[in-house]
């Protein structure tokens, strides 16, 4: 027979396990806590409110968005008293308790008995894809004796997975929170369940642990995806079945594309607006209102797995991208001016760039519609705030007008370089192209509307791509004289006799 617990134990601990247990309880049970998972399959996770007859919102595809206003509920996108956007201004009654935020029908999983091993979420920025990992990992851990978490780098395994806003520890229901150790990276749920947290960063790592659940985050984003994959599926021994939840932001690589495409797998896209009703107001003001028609916007709002522009120089996977540059060797502002700065005009591209240690840094990105004077006056600002060695500029529009331009912005404080780009557009991009193929360029801080430009350009199609053409010329400045150094040999600088040979009054036969 199976001895019983004994409920008066805790009487017989040290005074400090009594503390450190009731500081446990406390912070389980006082804390704030919601249910996610309601009992509709097909909720959008909004309030469970209906109108009169049960009529659609006329004025957001999402449909309503109901908010308790002076008592009572009111469609509309109204968030904060400062939002000044309205829906269709309904009033509804609530159905049931779940008048608060919980799971949409995207954010459960397929039935655990079905046959699949793969839940894969295509999630635009802000679609609450954390918040699903996190929710079902508290349901696992009731099934799954050991699990595993893998993020990009061990601060995202920590910050977002595990301490997050909508991570593990964020989300647990009362009495069920696990114990984190984060030396370890190791949570451990009262009942006994473990998971064990990995970085991407070192996939070798995960060749000896079993675990019978895996949730990968932003995993399309991993250095080497399919290896951290292969390694964390060779331990998947414990589950009955096992499974995997792939949590990401799409990106167009080999390693995805056979993922969605596995028969085992349950493919799942979710849009950004999906999560609208939770997200601040200027996270819609200041994002989504900047991407919202870029191609970038597609793959971060929406979810689009974006496939490759046919004929384009560049691919996505060609982008490197950083966050701060090391201390640069060398800046310039690169330009390529617009003949005029009218309505129908084209833009004038400027793009700042750096290098060091042969690699350059797109820096910044200020391409605009300029007055002649009005693009000098930029390229010098941005020429005295980046402390730039020299200024870029292509002359095509004519010579002199350029010139008397920069000198007229600069006087005469800045070494200026005109470049002539008689040459095709494509003849000058591809050996730059080429420095993208070999990593040795990053991209630093916001640069959505160049990398939109650089994968969409189709040399021959289109507008003029201003923004490349200055990148190209930056490009081009930096890479002068910076590539591998040749050994040369003292006989190639010896004159040589008709015949073909050497002069052997200066290099003697047999030296």
């Amino acid at each position: 027979m199976t001895a019983q617990p004994d409920p008066d134990a805790w009487k017989n601990w040290t005074p400090e396990a009594q503390r450190k247990a009731m500081d446990f309880l406390r912070a389980n049970q006082d804390r704030p806590w919601r249910p996610f998972y309601c009992d509709n399959p097909k909720c959008d996770g909004r309030p469970h409110v209906v109108t009169v007859g049960n009529r659609p919102c006329e004025a957001d595809k999402y449909g309503h968005w109901w908010n308790l206003i002076a008592g009572q509920w009111v469609c509309t996108s109204k968030i904060r008293e400062d939002d000044p956007e309205f829906g269709c201004g309904r009033t509804g009654m609530p159905v049931d308790g779940w008048l608060h935020p919980h799971a949409r029908a995207d954010q459960r999983p397929p039935p655990w008995s079905q046959r699949w091993r793969t839940w894969l979420i295509g999630s635009g920025r802000g679609g609450g894809k954390t918040e699903t990992g996190s929710r079902l990992i508290h349901r696992v851990a009731n099934k799954v004796p050991r699990m595993i978490l893998v993020g990009a780098t061990t601060p995202d395994l920590r910050e977002t997975i595990v301490e997050g806003v909508s991570g593990i520890l964020a989300t647990a229901p009362p009495g069920k929170k696990p114990q984190w150790e984060p030396s370890k990276k190791k949570l451990t749920w009262p009942n006994g369940a473990v998971a064990t947290g990995f970085s991407a960063e070192e996939p070798d790592r995960l060749r000896g642990p079993q675990s019978g659940f895996i949730w990968m985050d932003e995993a399309a984003h991993f250095a080497d995806p399919q290896a951290v994959w292969d390694n964390a599926l060779f331990g998947m021994r414990l589950g009955k079945p096992s499974h995997v939840l792939v949590t990401t932001t799409p990106k167009p690589t080999p390693w995805l594309k056979e993922i969605i495409n596995d028969p085992l797998t349950r493919f799942a896209r979710v849009a950004t607006y999906a999560n609208l009703y939770n997200l601040d107001p200027a996270y819609r003001q200041l994002v989504i209102n900047k991407y919202e028609g870029t191609r970038i916007g597609r793959q971060e709002l929406h979810g689009e797995l974006l496939e490759d522009v046919e004929g384009a120089l560049w691919s996505a996977d060609m982008l490197q991208r950083g966050e701060e540059p090391p201390e640069l060797d060398k800046v310039v502002v690169a330009v390529d001016p617009a003949g005029s700065a009218n309505v129908r005009s084209d833009a004038t591209g400027i793009i700042v760039l750096g290098m060091t240690n042969g690699i350059a840094y797109v820096l910044a990105d200020h391409t605009g519609k300029y007055s002649p004077a009005g693009w000098g006056k930029k390229v010098w600002d941005l020429h005295e705030h980046w402390r730039a060695d020299c200024i870029v500029a292509e002359k095509n529009y004519g010579n002199e007008m350029v010139r008397h331009v920069l000198d007229g912005a600069t006087k005469g404080n800045a070494k200026i370089h005109l470049v002539d780009s008689r040459r095709g557009k494509k003849l000058r991009a591809e050996p730059m192209v080429t420095h993208y193929e070999r990593k040795r360029v990053v991209h630093c801080g916001d640069l959505a509307s160049l990398e939109d430009e650089m994968l969409t350009w189709v040399p021959g199609e289109g507008a003029s791509p201003n923004r490349v053409d200055a990148l190209v010329h930056g490009l081009t400045e930096l890479f002068r004289g910076s590539g591998p150094a040749s050994v040369a040999s003292p006989t190639d600088l010896l004159p040589r006799m008709p015949g073909g040979g050497y002069d052997s009054r200066i290099f003697p036969r047999g030296l």
